[in-house]
């Protein structure tokens, strides 16, 4: 992270993000208030042009809310998104349509992301025709044929449909009509998740290969810690709609610190068998507390073995242990490395 800091300009930075959605039983009567579920709870992050951030955590931590956050596809209840010095969050319906130029989104359906009704060469050419409608009909198919090119799908498909491709070509329909307006961040939500593992290799590959030519900067969300580990710089990780720590890559993989991301870093298949047999995995007891009422303090306090009464009193936030690694822990220097 420290090279990134020093080369590279800032993108964007997430001060105290709150996505809360207002949740009503199905028997409440109309004029009944809610139950606040906090999907993300504050959120801090700074995003360098050209790197990639990995998120990770267990489903329900809120990634995917953040991710749509970053792009206000969803309500942000409070905190700020700034991108390249301007405050997304202040932006009326048509400036923030603008900027979509330069922020685009991949999803983890890549069928479901696609309109069924739609040509490959019109579901990627929609874009070009929504920014650019003073472009030709020539100049906007040439444009469409360069980019399926360079994601790897022939230019005889372009009159075919969706249904008519596998889960990787679709994925790969979807990167193109993503990068097709050049933008400068992508947000890759669990791209990969629904994908044979061979398959996941290449688009992973793929998206490292395009990020390179184009300098683009990813946020990329997932479960599997090896694929996060390949693609990324930086990782955070993600608690119940909080960070818990934030790293490279390299000094978080080695030397985890939150009791948290060491309990997901034990999980990961290694693949010597021998040292497969041998390591030792941390188990987390209990389930994941409910976004509604989360406990107080440190939400992580009702499953970590190495809570105190301390951890109930006020949430803990990010701070730095290193030059490139960050975490959330209260009692941080009590735990056994």
């Amino acid at each position: 992270m420290g090279r990134i800091m020093q080369t590279q300009k800032t993108l964007m930075e997430v001060r105290n993000l709150k996505v809360h959605f207002n949740i009503k039983s199905d028997n409440a009567w109309p004029w009944q208030k809610g139950h606040a579920l906090k999907a993300v709870d504050g959120v801090d992050l700074t995003l360098y042009e050209g790197e990639t951030l990995g998120v990770v955590g267990e489903s329900g931590c809120g990634k995917s809310t953040l991710a749509r956050a970053l792009l206000r596809l969803v309500p942000i209840t409070e905190g700020n998104v700034v991108w390249l010095g301007q405050d997304l969050t202040e932006l009326d319906k048509k400036q923030m349509r603008d900027k979509r130029q330069e922020l685009q989104m991949i999803f983890q359906d890549p069928l479901a992301s696609l309109d069924p009704r739609m040509t490959v060469g019109d579901i990627i050419a929609e874009p070009l025709h929504t920014f650019h409608p003073d472009w030709s009909k020539q100049t906007v198919k040439e444009a469409v044929r360069q980019m399926m090119d360079r994601v790897g799908l022939l230019p005889n498909v372009i009159n075919r449909y969706p249904h008519e491709f596998s889960g990787g070509q679709c994925q790969r329909i979807g990167i193109a009509r993503a990068l097709i307006l050049k933008p400068k961040l992508i947000v890759c939500d669990e791209p990969v998740s629904a994908l044979d593992v061979s398959i996941q290799a290449q688009v992973v590959n793929l998206l490292k290969e395009l990020q390179a030519e184009m300098n683009l900067s990813l946020v990329f969300i997932a479960h599997d810690l090896s694929v996060v580990k390949h693609i990324s710089d930086r990782v955070l990780v993600m608690y119940l709609g909080n960070p818990v720590e934030l790293a490279s890559k390299h000094s978080l993989y080695a030397q985890p610190k939150h009791p948290y991301t060491k309990a997901l870093m034990s999980a990961v298949p290694v693949p010597d068998p021998q040292i497969e047999r041998n390591k030792s995995i941390q188990l987390l007891t209990g389930d994941l507390p409910s976004p509604i009422n989360p406990p107080s303090g440190c939400v992580f306090r009702t499953r970590c073995p190495h809570a105190t009464d301390v951890c109930q009193g006020q949430k803990p936030r990010l701070y730095p242990v290193s030059d490139d690694h960050q975490v959330a822990c209260s009692r941080l220097e009590d735990i056994p490395a």
